[in-house]
């Protein structure tokens, strides 16, 4: 036991490096997992004896549920909704046309088993979110014609549809399917799954904006579980998880709530860590003596679904909407295969319906083939095809956005020794880059102008830009000794490079200047920069 846990956290650890680095050696960073998985797998280097189909089919749904959730939360439906006809059908009509061609490529040309081949299109027929916002993030790839945004929706909503395909698939390779009972199936899954959905998503919101967590970081556990349950109720009737998770994650994504910024931060971090196990799994699932026997049929698929599915499939639904030609090119290169695919072949190789074929090797084959080739040259593409806009940033399409230019804001006080008091903002003179944003006034908020008078004992909220990760400061917080007490600010010498910016006193936090006087039982918070010298 104790082994296994040291084997878990050495990988975890490997992941997180491997993350920092792969950009840096032009790997990307999805396809460095598989490779650790394959190293560590039992024909790679550490030999790990795991075959367990039915344990990384659990594992990585589970996994996929917060990925589909995320797809929806970092999405900006004000910049979706503009490409929002054109990604919907991408992602349903788009999906099953892409299924059918490659199934029927498949049946006809390597001739697999009908149904068989029908499974390996269905399996396959959805874009990675995980893939594909990766890429946009990491290269800052701002495409023009709202194309990143397009590409977001489109990968982030099609997984619904993919699963849809290959549950029906199965269930008529097991014989528990007709006409009828298909009809319903599909009217179960979307239904069911919008309509628990919305109201998850309606009673989530109205919680989170009303409901004071007691303790810190609980928020995030509430969404946690939201994400959960958004998906096990709907699977528990008949409908789509998949797509349930999705519409909440949207919902709830494009909201305004407390500690919003905090929780994009945690799902982020939490839905990394599913593509480090999921993809992690796949190179651990995977035999190499194996992929020589699938190879070529492999790689046909692979060049089908590419350069034929694929576009067929986008040319047929971009053009009535007059897309351009450089965009239909780059969202029809952009089609990568991931995370979803890998886990409905897992899906599919624990199902009890009769195979011929190795459908997840198969699948390993493609995704590897899809993140190393096509993944790679998204960038170089886009450069090729006069696709990138200089002028827009990519990061607008994620809900994120704040974070990547981040706004840092300030509360001032109004007592009635203040210099701005009975002023109006017009006549204050601030530094530039700082703005008056808001002013609580009896303990409501209001929107100011530049006539708006300042009283007494109003609370101004003032924004700047937030200080850069890559400049730090170091706090100290120290209790106030004998050798400060009865002290002003002025008479206090401390070391180069150090200042007192916060004297905390009972409940009150006191911004000090010069003539502040230090009390007993203060505590002062300290900067401790160090200073380069002037020269």
């Amino acid at each position: 036991m104790t082994l296994n846990i040291l084997t878990i956290g050495i990988i975890i650890l490997i992941s997180v490096f491997l993350n920092k680095a792969s950009s840096k050696i032009g790997i990307p960073t999805l396809l460095a997992f598989i490779i650790l998985g394959l190293l560590f797998g039992s024909e790679g280097i550490v030999k790990i004896p795991f075959d367990n189909y039915e344990f990384a089919s659990r594992i990585c749904t589970v996994a996929l549920i917060f990925i589909m959730f995320y797809g929806g939360f970092g999405t900006n439906w004000m910049e979706a909704k503009k490409i929002a006809p054109q990604a919907i059908l991408l992602a349903s009509l788009g999906v099953a046309m892409t299924a059918v061609l490659t199934g029927l490529f498949t049946y006809y040309v390597l001739k697999f088993d009908f149904w068989e081949s029908m499974l390996m299109g269905s399996v396959i027929s959805s874009t990675d979110a995980a893939s594909v916002f990766t890429i946009l993030r990491s290269k800052k790839l701002n495409l023009k014609d709202n194309t990143a945004s397009m590409l977001e929706l489109e990968s982030g909503s099609n997984d619904p549809s993919s699963y849809m395909l290959t549950a029906i698939t199965l269930s008529i390779m097991n014989g528990n399917a007709n006409g009828t009972k298909i009809i319903y199936m599909v009217f179960a899954q979307v239904v069911y799954a919008l309509l628990i959905g919305f109201i998850i998503a309606k009673l989530s919101i109205y919680l989170l904006k009303h409901f004071d967590f007691e303790i810190n970081g609980f928020d995030a556990v509430f969404v946690l579980s939201v994400a959960i349950l958004s998906y096990a109720i709907p699977e528990a009737i008949g409908g789509n998880g998949y797509l349930s998770a999705y519409i909440v994650g949207i919902m709830l994504g494009n909201q305004n709530f407390k500690n919003k910024v905090d929780l994009v931060h945690f799902f982020n971090g939490v839905t990394g860590f599913m593509q480090v196990i999921i993809f992690f799994l796949l190179g651990l699932l995977a035999w190499p003596s194996r992929l020589p026997s699938i190879a070529l049929p492999a790689l046909a698929i692979a060049l089908f679904l590419t350069f034929i599915a694929r576009p067929i499939t986008v040319f047929a639904i971009l053009s009535p909407f007059k897309a351009s030609m450089g965009q239909k090119l780059i969202v029809s290169w952009s089609g990568l295969r991931g995370a979803a695919s890998i886990v409905f072949a897992i899906l599919a190789t624990v199902d009890p319906a009769y195979m011929k074929n190795d459908i997840y090797h198969v699948v390993f084959f493609l995704v590897l083939l899809s993140i190393s080739v096509q993944g790679s040259l998204i960038p170089i593409l886009s450069r090729k095809l006069n696709m990138i806009d200089h002028t827009e940033n990519v990061m607008k399409t994620f809900t994120d956005y704040q974070d990547e230019e981040p706004v840092g804001f300030i509360q001032l006080s109004i007592d009635k020794y203040h210099p701005w008091l009975n002023q109006s903002i017009k006549e204050v003179r601030l530094p530039p880059g700082i703005l008056i944003v808001s002013i609580v006034r009896d303990d409501i908020p209001i929107a100011p102008n530049g006539d708006t008078i300042m009283k007494e004992e109003d609370i101004l909220i003032l924004s700047a830009r937030a200080v850069s990760n890559e400049i730090t400061t170091e706090l100290t917080e120290l209790k106030a000794d004998k050798n400060l007490i009865g002290k002003k600010i002025s008479e206090i010498k401390l070391d180069r490079g150090r200042l007192i910016i916060v004297v905390k006193r009972e409940d009150e936090i006191i911004i000090p200047d010069g003539n502040t006087i230090i009390e007993e039982d203060d505590f002062i918070v300290i900067n401790n920069t160090v200073l380069k010298e002037i020269k």
